[in-house]
């Protein structure tokens, strides 16, 4: 078993069947369902793991305990990734209890059928429980991003177990940045809900914490500002970096000759980044991910049935529920007879939040001309000015 310490085990499993996490976003590289052990007097479990994973799981908890009878079992977040195997191992350990939130306490039935009442440890914001030489302490994270999710701080050896927070995509085996797939994690999983992680980041700061074991992605040991910081910035809603993603979809190659117009256009200008993503072949999530990394977007689309082109209007949807704000937007439409996708664009762009709509909006009719562009060279000139 890997060890965290020389008391906290890691009994998780890499996943690299599966194809869709939540049955949505692409994992090219899996994910990793954590789980924990602290062994002291009350040895604790901490959290199970999808059910896709259950043998081996269970595998490695019987192995690293040798023999050992958990007292605790901790639920940090009531999701299937991590709740599939509470009945499982609390008939294999049926002295065990279970230590959750009030909320949590109250949707364990949706999840399980059998009574678990008598098992049950609900426990209150700041909650201490002493296993031994360890202590747990307890703080709510309501909204990060389900209601029942809490956080547990190990005192004596300054380590958060954070729940979904600083997870990311990828099995722990996986050799690539944090950055990245912890980014299209965030705002695809979590970024709806930046001011309830903001109330959890303030919590996390009146602590002295020297490691932070997620639910998903490694263990963070080193460096721990860097992820802090990267999560206030991402739950602030403010730019990461300064560039531009191009956002397009064209059905005959019209538009797609338009927008490398663009990119040329926008670089001489003097972007700083340009960042091009076809609605109609790209992951989703990352682009949604690109959208809140960078401070400017070009949403460029085709009218089509006297609306928005699918993936535009699917695009658009997924901003908005995710609580894009903050950010210059700049539209291209094209349209052969009745271009309609800038006005469509524009109502959903108006339910936004502290969003700078360039005015000038380009309308190109089947194939781009020279008006076309000089009106897309003014467009660069407004977005980066």
């Amino acid at each position: 078993m890997k060890k965290i310490t020389d008391t906290i085990s890691y009994v998780g499993v890499n996943d690299r069947t599966i194809d869709l996490f939540e049955s949505q976003y692409i994992v090219p590289n899996g994910v990793s369902y954590n789980s924990y052990i602290i062994h002291d007097e009350k040895t604790t479990i901490m959290d199970t793991v999808d059910k896709r994973a259950t043998e081996e799981w269970l595998e490695k908890v019987e192995k690293d305990l040798k023999g050992e009878k958990p007292t605790y079992l901790v639920v940090s977040h009531l999701e299937p990734d991590h709740s599939a195997n509470i009945e499982k191992i609390t008939d294999k350990y049926p002295e065990m209890k279970i230590i959750l939130s009030q909320k949590a306490a109250s949707m364990l039935p949706q999840f399980i059928q059998k009574d678990m009442q008598e098992k049950l440890i609900i426990v209150k914001e700041t909650e201490k429980i002493s296993l031994g030489k360890h202590i747990l302490q307890f703080f709510m994270a309501p909204m990060v991003h389900w209601p029942e999710v809490m956080v547990t701080y190990e005192k004596t050896e300054k380590i958060l177990f954070s729940a979904d927070g600083f997870g990311k995509f990828g099995t722990l085996d996986t050799d690539e940045p944090w950055d990245c797939e912890a980014r299209r994690y965030y705002f695809n999983i979590v970024g709806k809900y930046g001011a309830q992680v903001q109330i959890l980041l303030k919590k996390a700061s009146t602590l002295d914490i020297k490691t932070i074991c997620p639910l998903h992605g490694p263990i963070l040991t080193e460096n721990l500002e860097h992820y802090i910081n990267k999560y206030d910035l991402w739950s602030s809603y403010e730019p990461e970096d300064d560039g531009v993603l191009i956002a397009y979809n064209s059905i005959h190659g019209n538009t797609k000759e338009a927008v490398i117009e663009l990119e040329k256009i926008l670089k001489e200008n003097g972007a700083k980044k340009v960042v091009i993503s076809d609605l109609s072949r790209a992951d989703m999530a990352e682009t949604i991910e690109d959208a809140f990394r960078y401070d400017k977007l070009v949403i460029v689309s085709p009218t089509y049935d006297a609306g928005l082109f699918p993936t535009t209007e699917k695009f658009l949807r997924h901003l908005k529920h995710k609580n894009y704000q903050n950010r210059k937007i700049a539209l291209i439409e094209n349209g052969s007879w009745a271009p309609m996708a800038a006005k469509c664009m524009k109502e959903i762009i108006s339910e936004l939040k502290n969003i700078t709509l360039i005015e000038n909006i380009v309308t190109i009719k089947t194939k781009m001309t020279e008006k076309n562009k000089e009106e897309m060279n003014q467009l660069a000139k407004s977005l980066l000015k």
